[in-house]
């Protein structure tokens, strides 16, 4: 991962996505999420669960063999969640061990949890930042362009024409 923001890293990454995308006719969110799967030929489950630690509204997860992306249910903004998470899919970020992220937590460990990670190393930190920035900015630009598109005809023909208008 590289080590600072990159606007110009986010952007390429947006203008991938939606390459795909736009070649598979995907027209919702949840069809993009499946363009992404079949372009990296590694599958990409949705999961709605209500298990999640409080105060999480979705959660990348990476198995050997596919990804999963969990949900709690009824968000106030599904698509800015899943664009989120799928934005630390495409950028393939770290996140947390399946062990660690499945585990249900009492108040005193989510506590003694949140005090050692202030204690981790600044780098670690950083890291953790950056992939949260790269995820966010990856998910408002991808929206963004998603609702441009939206009404203006066929996804491939919208796309065609903005790169032929720069």
């Amino acid at each position: 991962m590289s080590q600072r923001r990159s606007h110009r890293r986010v952007a390429a990454a947006v203008d991938a996505v939606l390459d795909a995308a736009v070649a598979a006719e995907a027209v919702t969110l949840a069809d993009v999420v499946e363009s992404v799967a079949r372009e990296r030929k590694r599958p990409i489950e949705l999961e709605y669960s209500s298990d999640l630690a409080v105060g999480v509204c979705g959660q990348r997860r990476a198995y050997p063999d596919h990804d999963v992306i969990v949900l709690a249910p009824d968000l106030p903004d599904t698509d800015r969640t899943l664009a989120h998470e799928l934005g630390h899919v495409v950028f393939r970020h770290e996140g947390a061990e399946i062990a660690e992220a499945t585990l249900e937590a009492s108040d005193d460990l989510i506590a003694y949890m949140l005090s050692q990670r202030s204690l981790r190393n600044t780098e670690d930190s950083a890291l953790d930042e950056i992939a949260e920035w790269e995820a966010e900015t990856f998910a408002s630009m991808m929206l963004m362009r998603m609702a441009t598109m939206k009404g203006r005809g066929a996804p491939l023909s919208v796309l065609r024409y903005d790169e032929a208008i720069g």
